[in-house]
């Protein structure tokens, strides 16, 4: 029996890293486009109706993607989830979430979204196997979701979005809300009142130096303690337990039922130790951290004629080499070029 056999057969082997970090969860990028220009993802200066973006031939095909996540599960990973760019723009979607959700050993086949084009298409990606739904919402004030968006969109439609989604039964749903001091801020307990009581969970991302295009500074960062602090004093909330090993969002309930909350703070408190995440790009890289310079080329062999044994060596070599931790060590590191977040997901 080959060693290719034993991991088909045996599909819950798992594959650690130097830091023994299993690899758990893969988050395929179907899209390097976007409907949006968030200034601190997709600048409208720098991506204009003459950016050359990926063109189809060069993207992943759904066959391509399949393939690779399959391999993937072979080596452990029971979780994916769906990315852009704004993956909604990725034609015939739900084909690819269908292929998805067949494959054996996968638990929860996730998608976030923008939310604009998700009303459209919630039945129809239910239908397929998606479990769940994640949707980017920095704020309710069209004022705000303007700045943060970069002029697209708009908050109304996003809401109508997530009632339609939750109405088709992906739940439960998750808000992403990018938190930027001096942007949207002071826009967090409105947020929060809107979904308070709803089922929706509202996740809080600190402003991170994610790429190397929004010129971050650590002062716009608001660390989630201090969020923690602002919404305690308006509603009561209290820590819950991790709902699996490696969730990245701390996770806080309402003391009056309300509903539950999250906190994602990369920079303020990392949780690098416990990453369990590789990111393959629309284009067939594979990253094995957010914050990562370089890719490991999948799409190239794939074309090739790679045969999976061939693959799945590219794969474990990336992930046992992997020693990354960036945000544990970003004050020493002194930034440097980082793959922009459009290009595979956040």
């Amino acid at each position: 029996m080959s060693e290719l056999d034993i991991i088909t057969i045996h599909p819950r082997a798992q594959l650690v890293d130097r830091r023994q970090r299993p690899l758990q969860d893969l988050r395929i990028s179907v899209m390097d486009r976007c409907n949006f220009r968030c200034p601190y993802c997709m600048p409208e200066d720098k991506y204009h109706k003459d950016f050359r973006f990926l063109q189809s031939h060069e993207r992943l095909s759904f066959d391509e993607i399949t393939r690779l996540a399959r391999l993937f599960a072979g080596l452990g990973v029971r979780k994916l989830r769906i990315t852009g760019g704004e993956p909604l723009l990725r034609p015939e979607l739900p084909d690819l979430i269908s292929d998805l959700h067949q494959i054996d050993g996968i638990d929860d086949v996730a998608l976030t979204t923008n939310g604009i084009l998700l009303g459209q298409q919630a039945a129809a990606l239910k239908a397929a196997g998606l479990d769940r739904v994640t949707v980017s919402l920095d704020a309710l004030d069209p004022e705000i979701f303007a700045a943060m968006s970069g002029g697209r969109g708009s908050p109304d439609k996003v809401l109508d979005s997530i009632d339609e989604a939750r109405e088709a039964g992906l739940v439960p749903i998750k808000i992403n809300t990018v938190v930027k001091r001096g942007v949207n801020d002071h826009a967090v307990l409105e947020l929060l009142e809107r979904f308070r009581h709803t089922g929706v969970i509202v996740r809080f991302i600190e402003y991170m130096d994610v790429g190397t295009i929004n010129h971050w500074q650590a002062g716009e960062t608001v660390p989630s303690a201090e969020l923690v602090e602002l919404i305690n004093a308006c509603w009561p909330i209290e820590p819950m337990e991790p709902s699996y090993h490696g969730e990245v969002a701390r996770r806080h309930r309402f003391s009056d039922g309300a509903g539950e909350l999250g906190f994602i703070s990369s920079v303020s408190a990392p949780f690098c130790g416990s990453c369990t995440r590789a990111r393959l790009s629309s284009d067939g890289q594979l990253f094995t951290c957010l914050f990562a310079s370089r890719g490991t080329d999948l799409r190239g062999p794939l074309r090739a004629g790679a045969d999976d044994a061939g693959l799945l060596e590219l794969v474990q070599s990336a992930w046992q080499r992997r020693d990354d931790r960036y945000s544990e060590l970003r004050s020493r590191t002194g930034g440097g070029e980082k793959v922009e977040m459009y290009y595979i997901g956040g």
